[in-house]
């Protein structure tokens, strides 16, 4: 329905269910993940009557989030859900502080009771506005049909505005059952405010401390990816120009190419030794988007220590709120990057063949390094399955996304699959929520049904929403789920041997479902992979097959992921493996950490 027809819709009789999807329409939104249940039953039947708006049924709501925060993710529309009251909206919790945490725009519908019945303990009533208001950017309850409309407008403005993240609109049964208007467009409250101009001072602070730098880095986050393409391709132009090394974090993977000379890599607790060594001896931090994470930081009080530091970012709660800085830069992150481009001008990128010199001896300590065999019954190096997965998707020549769940395998991933494009890499970051990659999958196969999309998973991980295949076969979804199995928790397992003295309490699975029978129990095709011999033959077929598949890949159980900054360490005292330790640390007999 376009705009201009909303005079006549407003002519009409229509109740809440419907007034509801008009605005839906409004909005832009052509999906939706959701769950039925009775209260919110009218919506359904709603949907049921017309032919815009295309639902995909999950079969848990937390699924139901994580699809649409992908399908966000993939596409830069806002995501929606729709579930119903009590444990459908309660089960949304996981998925919804998972998008608060990663800045993703979702807005979630949730039935609720009738509202003369709210505060009774009517069957299936939850209090799911308190319950998610500390986990949202905003949490609200319909309770008069003349406020439905604006309510809703307003959660999706809310959720894409400044700083992204997932708004909550509960609707109780009665409001969509009775007549509600629709009022015109124009109506829409509150106004948009006013973008916070960026001050012209903080630009020539930067520019002056960016243009006398001799070891400067820039230190990109996943707010540069939510700002979308257009300030990923004004960085990459700025980069062009200033010449600077480039590190990441988990969340920005793909903003800058893996490939370029000037990349450093992921920074952080797992990252590259020569993103984290420079970002511990650079004389300029420049941050774009990026919130100064303890699990980039490492110990605090010795992050980046000799550096002036600039932050740029559009939610000014990041400023100073873990590292102090220098200068900063707060307002949208694409007119941030406009005006330092204008600013720098003409200048030519200046001379740092020293800083280069010894970034380039951080690089020849390898510390992604690993040694596979090729004995053909040997054990497969989960390093070596994402590479091998890496080079021969690549061959395919299809536009790839990549989803994760979270451990050992998210960070393997993140090492050592090269990502050249921004928001084609999909992982939970902040919460780290085991079971995301799967769902994942859905919303991004729906948003780009020509594309491959591989979930990257471990198998613990991969069990917390296991039910998610029948909504891939129900759909007919291609997806390829490859799962690196080492029958551990293997983060908790690493940390284990690490920190508590190789005690490995409760992180073994003793019990794992056959995947190859599990896979094809639910119509996927399943695939299994022993030995190193049999690595390429599996991810050919698995890339080749014009359908779901799940890969079994059974992995060398003992093995860890390195680098790795332990728990209270700097984040310049680095183990490299087992006995290599880099940054003049020492290794502590009991759990082998850094002091």
């Amino acid at each position: 329905m376009s705009p201009h027809d909303h005079s006549e819709a407003s002519a009409q009789t229509l109740n809440g269910a419907e007034v509801l999807l008009r605005i839906l329409e409004e909005e832009g939104v052509d999906v939706i993940f959701g769950y039925p249940g009775g209260a919110v039953l009218p919506i359904y039947d709603a949907l049921f009557k017309q032919n815009t708006i295309r639902h995909i049924l999950v079969r848990h709501e937390q699924a139901a989030v994580h699809a649409a925060e992908a399908y966000a993710r993939s596409t830069g529309k806002v995501g929606v859900v729709l579930v119903t009251s009590g444990p459908g909206g309660t089960n949304t919790v996981t998925g919804l502080m998972d998008a608060k945490m990663d800045s993703v725009p979702v807005v979630c519908l949730s039935g609720q009771v009738p509202v003369p019945l709210l505060g009774k303990d009517a069957f299936q009533e939850a209090d799911i506005v308190a319950i998610t208001a500390p986990i949202t950017k905003k949490s609200t309850i319909v309770k008069t049909p003349d406020s439905l409309a604006s309510i809703v407008r307003d959660a999706f403005k809310t959720a894409r505005s400044g700083r992204p993240g997932p708004v909550l609109v509960d609707l109780p049964k009665n409001i969509t059952t009775s007549p509600a208007p629709l009022p015109p467009i124009s109506a829409k409250q509150p106004a948009e405010a006013p973008q916070k101009t960026i001050s012209s001072k903080s630009i020539s602070d930067a520019i002056a401390a960016l243009e006398t730098a001799r070891r400067p880095l820039f230190y990109i986050g996943g707010g540069l990816v939510n700002a979308g393409d257009e300030a990923v391709s004004l960085f990459r132009e700025l980069a062009a120009k200033t010449g600077f090394p480039v590190t990441s974090t988990l969340m920005a993977l793909g903003a800058f190419p893996a490939s370029h000379a000037q990349s450093l890599g992921m920074i952080g607790m797992h990252g590259a030794v020569e993103a984290n060594m420079a970002a511990h001896e650079c004389d300029v931090l420049i941050a774009l988007g990026a919130r100064f994470d303890d699990r980039v930081t490492g110990r605090v009080d010795a992050f980046s220590p000799h550096s002036f530091k600039i932050q740029a970012d559009i939610d000014p709660r990041e400023f100073g709120k873990i590292i102090p800085v220098n200068v900063t830069l707060e307002g949208d992150l694409t007119e941030t990057l406009r005006l330092l481009l204008q600013s720098w001008g003409d200048r030519s990128a200046p001379d740092l063949k020293t800083w280069w010199d010894k970034i380039e001896n951080w690089r020849d300590v390898k510390g992604f390094s690993f040694e596979q065999s090729h004995e053909p019954h040997a054990a497969i190096k989960p390093q070596y399955a994402i590479r091998r997965l890496h080079q021969l998707s690549q061959e395919r020549g299809k536009e790839t996304y990549v989803t994760t769940e979270v451990g050992q395998h998210q960070m393997w991933a993140a090492q050592h699959f090269g990502f050249e494009k921004p928001a084609h890499w999909l992982t939970s970051g902040g919460l780290g929520t085991m079971g995301y990659g799967l769902p994942a999958t859905v919303g991004v196969q729906i948003a780009h049904p020509d594309a491959l999309v591989i979930d990257i998973a471990g198998e613990a991980s991969t069990l917390m929403n296991i039910q998610e295949l029948g909504t891939i076969v129900q759909y007919r979804l291609p997806v390829k789920i490859f799962i690196l199995n080492n029958h551990y928790m293997g983060m908790v397992r690493q940390w284990q041997e690490l920190l508590h003295g190789s005690r490995y309490s409760q992180s073994y699975s003793e019990s794992l479902p056959d995947f190859v029978r599990l896979a094809e129990s639910f119509g996927l095709k399943g695939l299994r992979a022993r030995h190193v011999g049999e690595l390429d033959k599996v991810i050919t077929e698995m890339l080749a097959y014009d359908g779901p598949v799940l890969a079994d890949i059974c992995v060398a159980e003992e093995e860890n992921c390195y680098p790795m900054i332990p728990s209270g360490a700097a984040h310049n005292q680095m183990l490299l493996g087992p006995d290599r330790v880099y940054g003049g640390a020492e290794l502590t007999e009991e759990g082998k950490h850094l002091v």
